[in-house]
């Protein structure tokens, strides 16, 4: 019956319309559900009055951290901040001390990546500073290599058994996996994501390890578990940057 109508509809060319009815309607339901941004607003100005240090969390989906601002674009836990990161952030100016991103900002294309970091400049205090940890490309081309550390095998069958099985644990179908899965549209080498730090005006741009930070702010933050052990350490990029 489904399959039908679904013919029906394109064979009349009006299945793009009645998608585009059925989006508008999941737009709506969602916007009563927040009651048209109040719901939003109130997160937001609740954590505004009781923080004087202020951290955002963006791209939390379901990690909640404690004493962070927690936002998603589809958050799920009702007191998540939704927050579409390419837009303009419904945070006035010089609002917070912290700004982290864990393995968000690969899932925007370059262009949104950029904006989220001007916006995240705009929003921080003087002396604020920011940490986006993302997928590192290097960590994707050293998969090729011939000479594979015994954890870059373990990674490739690994992902193999989890997200391309039948495909003889080879590591070009890891990687082409790798880039197109889970949303990632943009992944990110060192060179590119500290140029895009600094055109939106962030300097003292650091290098670190994964849960480790100058900043005690910073500390353990990366979402270790969600992975087998050391393997988000090896997929991942961190810098810091400063707003001066």
């Amino acid at each position: 019956m489904k399959t039908a109508i679904k013919k029906f509809l394109q064979d009349s060319h009006l299945l793009p319309l009645v998608k585009d009815t059925i989006d508008l309607g999941k737009i709506l339901r969602y916007q009563v559900h927040r009651r048209f941004g109040a719901v939003d607003r109130q997160i937001l100005t609740n954590y505004l009055h009781q923080n004087q240090v202020r951290k955002l969390h963006i791209g939390c989906g379901f990690n909640m951290i404690d004493g962070w601002l927690n936002s998603d674009y589809q958050p799920y836990p009702t007191d998540t901040l939704r927050l579409d990161a390419t837009q303009t952030f419904p945070i006035e100016d010089n609002q917070f001390d912290y700004i982290f991103s864990e393995h968000m900002i690969e899932h925007l294309d370059y262009a949104g990546g950029a904006s989220m970091l001007k916006e995240s400049f705009r929003v921080l205090r003087k002396g604020g500073t920011i940490r986006v940890s993302t997928p590192d490309l290097p960590f994707l081309i050293d998969l090729y290599r011939q000479d594979k550390s015994p954890q870059q095998i373990e990674y490739i069958k690994w992902a193999t058994d989890n997200f391309v099985p039948d495909t003889d644990y080879d590591d070009v179908f890891v990687i082409n996996n790798f880039v197109r899965a889970w949303g990632h549209t943009f992944i990110y080498d060192e060179k590119t994501l500290r140029s895009s730090m600094e055109k939106a005006g962030f300097t003292n741009i650091t290098k670190c390890d994964l849960n480790q930070s100058t900043e005690a702010a910073f500390r353990n933050l990366e979402n270790e578990n969600r992975l087998p052990p050391g393997f988000l350490k090896m997929e991942t990029l961190t810098l810091e940057g400063k707003k001066c």
